[in-house]
């Protein structure tokens, strides 16, 4: 899988449900809060299967790959995640979000 949306799948809900469909455990990252300057607006969704697949985007650069790994263990646990990344985050610049604003990222398992 790549990090865009395919063209089988056109829709990151419409993947949720094939995906989930095809037996693939799967959670959902969505953009719910931005403030200042932001890759993504309000809404954005990052699909994330077990194996790691991922379609979508609720950032890019590092960002991505921590909310993958977040996506993993919500997968695992089935408990939902409340996700912030920004430049007062000590941990902004490793994870690539120093763009000056901060975004708050919610991760849900799809049943």
């Amino acid at each position: 899988m790549t990090d865009t949306q395919s063209e089988a799948y056109p829709d990151i809900l419409a993947a949720a449900e094939g995906w989930r469909g095809a037996g693939r455990n799967v959670a959902l990252a969505t953009v719910v809060e931005t403030w200042g300057s932001a890759p993504r607006p309000v809404g954005s969704h990052l699909l994330v299967d077990e194996g790691g697949n991922f379609e979508g985007s609720v950032s890019g650069g590092c960002v991505e790959g921590a909310v993958v790994g977040e996506a993993l263990d919500v997968i695992a646990t089935g408990k939902p995640r409340m996700l912030e990344f920004g430049v007062a985050d000590e941990t902004a610049w490793r994870v690539g979000l120093s763009c000056g604003g901060k975004i708050r990222v919610y991760v849900e398992k799809v049943e």
